[in-house]
């Protein structure tokens, strides 16, 4: 009996052992023959054509496929990319030098003439037209080498170079897919596309012919998971290795699992409400005050971003040149909301919708938003889209008010505000409050042409006074973001613009 009890305990340690060494090595390391990086994200991308979505989620995805000319690093510099050198020959010509021998993923060579049809392309484009829209000419000079001229001296000529959707894009294969090169991209990115399951994953594999050489990760798979805390389920199971945006509740809970990490900074955004102005009553400044001066930041920012994000006073954030919150200063006020409601002509409040797409963050600051305009008899109807619907809808001005983000991924004001206001942008190029005001519109055209800090910095903080004053937009919150990742990922660089690189990470092996 004591031999048999003996053996049972014998049995018992062994396996107390294994499932404690076991649990160990989960925590740090991945299985040595796991080759496949899982990437959660809250939505799905629109396309992954360069030129046919200028959004955070589709940028996210593309920027594994796809190079551009100059890239921004991890501390927002520019660095070489296809391009290994460059010169400014003139205030409005910059000559860039090609690396020879890249191949894009359908074998095709690089060329300078791929460079020109492809910042072309995206000056025709309506979705991006607003990021090369000082280009004037790109002229091919021989295969490796071509002279990008733009209409006037544009400061941020390299950062505008360096976004996502001036990504280089093989001519050949743009016009043999047509329509349906969206769904099947060619780049020369670290990943190959493999396949897109329409709302639910992107698969890629990696590129053996990458010019900075393989990434270790054979494999990659962006997956759409809407909700944050299934996110953190999956990481929490180990279905997913890196989640994007975790909010709230769900950042603690990844900080304290000895399993992950939490990485966590402040990007480049803006969380904004919306107006349409070319619908009433968003016609009246005095209704889009009233709104401003019922709205208290400050429960967002603790109850929905668990104090992850600073309270906005400006359409740029503090991380971009130019920054200046010299402007109105919009602290809730209700009985000053009232007034200016009733002077409206809406002493009684109205009804109306603020738009969001599924997306559980901005559903959270929605919610607030429709207690307090309660409280200065503004109804508002919360109203769900999904992703694409929201952008084509809000494209069209279908909306009233809407909820919406927006990141100066190049770091500097021109794109930052540039796309969001000017007239020549309204609709699907970004200005989806329909706001037009040509002193704005002059002034923004001033600050691109001008190329001395000081008297850029001037021009956009006078930029930043009128928008205050005007109102096309209420600027609610700068979010930091958060990554949560398994243990044993290595090597990830926030970035914060928000679209990160996966070339560079690896698994921490057993």
């Amino acid at each position: 009996m004591r031999k048999k009890h003996g053996i049972i305990m014998a049995l018992l340690c062994m396996l107390v052992f294994v499932l404690t060494a076991c649990g160990g090595e989960k925590a740090t390391t991945a299985p040595a023959e796991k080759d496949t990086l899982v990437v959660a994200d809250g939505a799905s991308p629109t396309s992954l054509d360069p030129r046919a979505a200028n959004n955070n989620v589709s940028s996210r995805v593309m920027v594994q496929i796809y190079d551009t000319l100059v890239e921004q690093d991890e501390n927002i510099q520019i660095q070489p990319g296809l391009a290994e050198s460059w010169e400014q020959v003139d205030d409005v010509t910059t000559v860039f030098h090609l690396r020879k021998g890249i191949k894009f993923h359908n074998g095709e060579e690089l060329k300078a003439s791929d460079v020109k049809f492809s910042l072309e392309a995206e000056k025709a484009s309506p979705q991006t037209s607003e990021i090369m829209e000082a280009l004037k000419e790109v002229v091919v000079l021989d295969d490796y080498t071509v002279k990008v001229i733009t209409e006037y001296p544009f400061a941020a000529i390299l950062n505008h170079l360096a976004h996502p959707a001036s990504a280089i894009v093989n001519e050949k294969a743009v016009k043999e897919a047509g329509e349906s090169y969206g769904q099947h991209p060619v780049g020369t990115g670290p990943f190959k596309f493999v396949e897109w399951q329409s709302g639910d994953s992107v698969t890629l594999e990696a590129n053996e012919e990458y010019y900075k050489g393989a990434s270790s990760i054979k494999h990659l798979v962006f997956k759409n998971v809407v909700e944050t805390t299934n996110r953190t389920i999956g990481l929490e199971t180990g279905e997913i290795d890196i989640a994007y945006d975790i909010d709230g509740l769900d950042k603690i809970k990844i900080a304290e699992d000895p399993k992950l990490n939490l990485v966590e900074d402040l990007d480049l955004s803006v969380t904004y409400l919306g107006f349409n102005l070319r619908k009433a009553p968003f016609d009246n400044l005095k209704v889009r005050q009233a709104i401003a001066y019922a709205i208290d930041q400050q429960p967002i920012v603790d109850t929905v971003f668990q104090g992850a994000a600073f309270p906005a006073n400006s359409i740029i954030g503090p991380k971009i040149f130019a920054h200046s919150d010299k402007g109105i200063k919009y602290q809730q006020d209700l009985e000053k909301a009232k007034i200016l409601l009733a002077e409206a002509g809406y002493k009684d409040g109205f009804k109306t919708e603020i738009w969001i797409n599924d997306n559980p963050t901005r559903r959270d600051i929605a919610v607030i938003l429709q207690d307090q305009l309660k409280q200065i008899g503004i109804d508002a109807e919360v109203k769900t889209l999904e992703w694409g619907a929201y952008l084509d809808g809000t494209a069209r001005g279908d909306h009233q008010m809407y909820i919406l983000g927006w990141g100066t991924v190049t770091a500097d004001p021109d794109y930052g505000i540039n796309a969001l206001v000017t007239t020549k942008a309204m609709g699907a190029a970004g200005n989806r409050s329909f706001y037009s005001n040509p002193k704005v519109d002059e002034l923004l055209q001033k600050g691109r042409a001008t190329t001395e800090p000081e008297a850029r910095k001037a021009i956009y903080e006078e930029i930043q006074v009128i928008l205050q004053e005007e109102l096309p937009m209420f600027y609610i919150i700068y979010p930091k973001k958060s990554v949560g990742m398994q243990k044993y990922i290595e090597g990830f660089k926030f970035n914060p613009a928000g679209h990160h690189r996966i070339y560079g990470v690896s698994f921490k092996a057993e």
